[in-house]
């Protein structure tokens, strides 16, 4: 049976595969698993801008609810900041329904334990157990044993802990930024204002379906247009649920994940912040980002894709930066999840302490040619069995040798098969990315 959390939560089309009554029953299980046997515990529910946001939350607090557990919502917000609010409120556990950088069809629900991490397979795991078996277990406490909810303004506290982590004054810089019409809306203009910056944003009027529609993180070519037309420093396009970050430089030139991760990491690095002197990164970052770090006397550590992985690295290595090349970073100091308004204040920060443009800070890391397609399948499980595709894949890296690197994998969230390829040759690194891709079309769809 496929398993119902994959690597980012519970996820799928909403009232399809993430119907009401599902999420009801992970509101209970998850109240349940997550309360440690808290009489009375307190759980945080926040949510990006999709129209099937509102349905899903009814349901989830009603499972929550009827658990005995109390419901704080915080209304839209970020999923990071849902992460930083169960600290902030001293709550028992934190849930956000958001699909982040996905259609509007999707949707979501993850949780965060009282210090604000993911949770573990070993307790999704449990979670799901109850999920499936929920006559097993289930009790339904009466009269004042039922929970309660309660609002709060999650809005202000979150905006006041990313102007802190910035502490310094942004005066004189012209900010452009792209919210995707998604859950940074309102958060992400106040922080950089507050901080003294001239912020001019697009995509900042949610109506529950242009979430991510041609805006956003996943199409930074729209930031880019409007950096050169607004003549601002810089951009900061966020996705969905604004737990990443992708920014442009001063010309519109994109700067991605690794360059993201080459600048600060760099950077921290040369002001004796960088613990262990390690960035820890994924496969899919580009060979240029540990080349760069080579160069400044900082290591590399690979895990596999998704910023889940990237964190337990970190936390088992006792390291405090990382990240992935789509722009989900992690500076574990400030957050315990990849949080891209704290991804956004520490980029400006570089800039203004070092005083140089975005398109200078960028030039540390040399980008190696990579191409990355994505196949749609019909059951990606079927993956990791298929011969005629193994046996693709292990021709083409014999083919390549030390000259680049492959990495094929099914994506944690979609129906799909990544296909990446790198190297010194362009012309040969899209030809082999293009034969695998073939192959498994041919045996998947």
């Amino acid at each position: 049976m496929t398993r119902l959390f994959g690597t980012d939560g519970v996820r799928g089309v909403a009232n399809r595969d993430l119907p009401p009554i599902l999420a009801y029953y992970l509101g209970r299980a998850g109240a349940h698993v997550l309360s440690e046997n808290h009489k009375k515990p307190v759980i945080v529910v926040g949510k990006d801008t999709r129209i099937s946001g509102d349905m899903l939350e009814s349901a989830l607090v009603s499972g929550i609810l009827s658990a005995g557990a109390d419901v704080l919502k915080v209304g839209v917000m970020p999923t990071p900041s849902i992460a930083f609010l169960t600290r902030h409120f001293n709550a028992d556990a934190g849930v956000v329904i958001s699909a982040s950088h996905n259609p509007v069809e999707y949707n979501g629900i993850k949780f965060f334990n009282k210090e604000g991490y993911k949770l573990p397979d070993a307790m999704e795991d449990e979670i799901e157990a109850l999920v499936k078996n929920p006559d097993g277990w289930m009790q339904n406490p009466t009269g004042p044993e039922i929970g309660r909810v309660m609002e709060e303004d999650g809005h202000k506290p979150y905006v006041d802990f990313i102007t802190n982590v910035a502490d310094m004054d942004f005066s004189g810089l012209k900010i452009a930024m792209d919210c995707a019409n998604g859950a940074s809306y309102r958060v992400a203009p106040t922080a950089f204002r507050a901080l003294g910056a001239e912020v001019l944003a697009i995509n900042d009027c949610p109506d529950g379906c242009n979430i991510n529609v041609k805006c956003g993180s996943t199409h930074p070519e729209a930031i880019s247009d409007f950096v050169k037309k607004a003549g601002a420093d810089l951009g900061l396009s966020f996705d969905g649920d604004a737990d990443r970050l992708i920014a442009v430089d001063e010309n519109g030139q994109i700067v991605d994940g690794d360059h993201i991760m080459a600048i600060c990491g760099v950077h921290l690095h040369r002001c004796g912040l960088l613990k262990n002197g390690t960035v820890v990164t994924t496969v899919m970052s580009n060979m240029g980002l540990a080349a760069a770090l080579k160069k400044a006397g900082i290591s590399t550590i690979r895990t596999k894709v998704g910023d889940r992985y990237v964190l337990e690295e970190i936390l088992k290595g006792g390291h405090n930066f990382g990240g992935e090349q789509s722009g989900h970073i992690i500076f574990l100091d400030h957050n315990t999840t990849g949080d891209g308004l704290i991804t956004a204040v520490n980029l400006v920060k570089v800039m203004v302490q070092e005083k140089k443009p975005l398109s200078e800070l960028a030039k540390v890391m040399k980008v190696y040619p990579q191409v990355l397609l994505n196949v749609r399948v019909e059951d990606k499980s079927k993956y990791a069995a298929n011969t005629r595709i193994q046996e693709s894949v292990k021709r083409a890296e014999e083919a390549m040798g030390e000259r680049g690197r492959i990495v094929v994998r099914p994506s944690g969230t979609e129906p799909l098969i990544r296909v990446m390829v790198e190297g010194e040759d362009e012309v040969e690194i899209n030809r082999i990315a293009e034969d695998i891709a073939a192959v498994i079309k041919e045996e998947l769809r």
